[in-house]
């Protein structure tokens, strides 16, 4: 399909340094879907905070630099800019340390949210976000104004409870989540799933949601709509590292989604966008949309 507009996302939560084996990098799973959301012709925004302190001065210019507006993202004088410890394990898999609380815990309303969010064609939260009652309260006001609402699960221990998830869940149209969170999920809900099928049916049954991503790493990703269900396998790639792959997955979803695309077609951009970022070092490595349309063309020869 020809894109006829440009669609606009605004993006709430964690901005942050990720403090990985290779060197620092700027992060946070809202901050990498807004850069792959820009880098795809979409306009995103990003509702955030840093503290007035070195690292917060350093993130912001360096958010400019990646060509990611910072015009809402509010810089904290009482809590620090935020940073995580990340460790990579033999399997490619991530373990995170996350300092708490820092300044996107504290993110305040503002009234020129307001028109923002009414006026954009979805938003985009993480249940990490919300871990702190000062966000948590924001993030609660813009979901009532919100037309689109997707939310990517962060499970991070001990930053969630299940009473503060289901709340988010209620608000949900597009939930994105892993395999380990799927099951983590519904076990607070009932011990008789069978399998995924039976998981994700649970979740949109008790909570009315329309679409539910189910990411897979190695195995590819399945999407669940309203009686539909569609499989896509995953690129046979080198890891290089993990780091943002399930970001830049749900931000090439959104991009075609939005768009009406075709699921297969949707899933198959999704899954290549994902595997190309887990070839590079970090989350939000330069590239191009021809980049990767080239990137699966050299897979498809290969399958």
């Amino acid at each position: 399909m020809i894109r006829d507009k440009k669609f606009n996302v605004v993006c709430f939560g964690e901005v942050l340094w990720d403090n990985l084996p290779s060197g620092r990098k700027p992060g946070g799973a809202v901050m990498n879907v807004a850069y792959h959301l820009n880098k795809l012709g979409l306009n995103a925004e990003l509702i955030s905070s840093v503290g007035n302190d070195r690292d917060g001065k350093e993130l912001l210019k360096v958010l400019t630099e990646l060509k990611l507006s910072i015009e809402y993202c509010q810089v904290d004088q009482e809590h620090k800019t935020s940073s995580v410890e990340v460790e990579v394990t033999n399997d490619h898999e991530m373990k995170y340390d996350i300092v708490y609380p820092v300044a996107w815990d504290y993110i305040r309303f503002e009234d020129r949210f307001t028109g923002l969010v009414k006026n954009a064609d979805a938003l985009v939260f993480g249940s990490l976000s919300g871990r702190n009652e000062g966000s948590r309260k924001t993030l609660y006001q813009i979901l009532e104004m919100a037309a689109y609402k997707v939310m990517d699960v962060n499970l991070r221990a001990p930053h969630y409870d299940s009473a503060y998830v289901s709340a988010l869940l209620e608000k949900t149209d597009l939930l994105k989540l892993n395999q380990e969170e799927l099951g983590i999920l519904t076990d607070w809900y009932s011990k008789s799933c069978k399998n995924e099928s039976d998981r994700v049916s649970l979740l949109q049954d008790k909570f009315d949601i329309a679409e539910v991503l189910v990411t897979k790493g190695s195995k590819g990703a399945t999407y669940h709509g309203i009686q539909t269900e569609y499989h896509w396998a995953a690129y046979d790639i080198i890891v290089n590292d993990t780091v943002g792959s399930g970001d830049s997955f749900l931000a090439a979803f959104l991009s075609k989604r939005l768009n009406k695309d075709y699921i297969q077609d949707t899933l198959d951009f999704a899954v290549a966008l994902s595997a190309f970022i887990t070839t590079q070092t970090g989350a939000c490595p330069p590239y191009q949309r021809a980049t990767i349309n080239r990137f699966m063309i050299d897979q498809q020869h290969k399958r």
